[in-house]
Parts: structure tokens; sequence; C-alpha cells
């Protein structure tokens, strides 16, 4: 893969071979993202699970405590008064039959979907479309719920889903460039504290394989994982 020129300049600040404390990781992070925008700081955390075992598939939501930087657009598929309770919460689309339509017909401009189960046979439709994208609703991560309300407050308010690749390998978002590093580190540990109490009782070994972070065009920084454990006593 040919890199930019200010890919390799920053790639030859980042000692590949070091695990960098949490504080002196975030700051380079940050010192790398020097692109025009600003850029989202994202973390990569390798697990010692085996995903294609259903009691091994990491999977869930945390409520970043100063959000992702980003308000996300979300859509609601409900019908009746729910469409109303969703509409005064915040929800920036919401329907039922119309929305379904243009999702089959590509329609994609929205980052969370929330649906009540009364509607998941229709919605079940969707799964080709939403499931690759990680948009399907899913009860396990809330959005599956007849409180539409509260799981759109939660949404817009920097709740971020996730789930372990097949790999093993989670990806989750902590921030934006222009956050200050406490206000990253704090939305890094309670990810990594989510991480932790979701722990598969039947995966052996050591759990925390590795760590990284790394912003939208920078690359990635390796992170020592008994510094992340250690912030999180």
């Amino acid at each position: 893969m040919n890199h930019s020129r200010r890919f390799v300049a920053l790639k030859s600040q980042v000692d590949r071979l070091k695990e960098y404390e949490v504080d002196e990781a975030l700051k380079l992070v940050k010192e790398n993202a020097t692109a025009k925008m600003d850029e989202t700081i994202e973390v990569a955390v390798n697990l010692g699970v085996d995903p294609r075992k259903a009691d091994q598939m990491i999977r869930g939501t945390v409520s970043l405590p100063h959000g992702t930087g980003k308000t996300a657009r979300v859509l609601v598929l409900a019908k009746g008064p729910k469409q109303e309770e969703a509409t005064t919460a915040g929800a920036d689309y919401v329907g039922l039959d119309d929305y379904v339509e243009k999702i089959q017909q590509g329609w994609t401009e929205f980052d969370a979907v929330i649906a009540t189960p009364d509607v998941m046979a229709l919605v079940g439709k969707l799964g080709k479309i939403l499931g690759p994208r990680g948009l399907m609703p899913n009860p396990k991560s809330g959005t599956v719920t007849m409180e539409v309300g509260n799981a759109v407050k939660e949404i817009k308010g920097g709740r971020i889903d996730f789930r372990t690749d097949k790999f093993g390998i989670l990806h989750a978002v902590i921030g934006k460039a222009s956050f200050e590093i406490p206000k990253l580190q704090d939305n890094l540990n309670e990810f990594a504290r989510v991480i932790m109490r979701l722990k598969p009782a039947t995966a052996k070994g050591q759990y925390i394989l590795g760590v990284s972070l790394c912003s939208t065009f920078g690359p990635g920084v390796k992170l020592n994982r008994q510094s992340l454990a250690n912030a999180l006593k």
C-alpha cells in the first residue's frame, strides 16, 4: 500500500515496537492529527476470544462521559404514539413503511437505528442492508425497545455500540482530536471498564492481547496495557 508523504512523516515519529503510556499515547495521536478536519480518535482492542463461538462474541454499548464529538443521526422505526415519543426526544427521522422502502432503495443517511419490538418483522427485511453496516437494531445493544425516547437521548448523548469483528478485535470512537487529553482519557477508561466487565467466563488465557490508538489519517500507536489497567483502578 502506498502512503502519502504526510503519513510516512507522521509514522516515522512513532516507535512501532514501543507500547506507550496512556497519556503519552494520546498526546502523540493528537499531535499526529494534522489534517485540516477535526480528526476522529479511535481505539482498537485485540481480545483473546473466539468470535465464532456465540458465548465469546463481545457486544454491547457504552455511554462516553464526554461524547464522541459528533451528534448521531438517529432513525426510529415505530408506529403510533411511539413515533411522537421519538420525535419529542430528538430523533432525526421517524416513521416506518416509508423509511423501510427508502432503505431498500439504498438510503443510509443515518448513524443509528432504533425499532420497537412490534415492527421487527418488517425491519427484519433490512438485515442484508443494515447488518453489514452494524446498524441492524438489536435488543442487546438497546436499539430494539419500547423505551424509544430514552434510547434516542442516550445515543444523541454519546452512547456507542460495539462488537468484535471476525478477528476478535473491537473498534470504537473515543472522541475528536480537538478534545483535551483528560477528556479522551475519561472516554477511553469508560470504554475499557465496560470491555473488562464483558469478559466471557469461557475465554481462556489472556483477555486483552493488545490496544492501539489512532486518528482518522494518522498512524496507529500501541498502548501499554498495564498503563491502561492502572488508570482503571
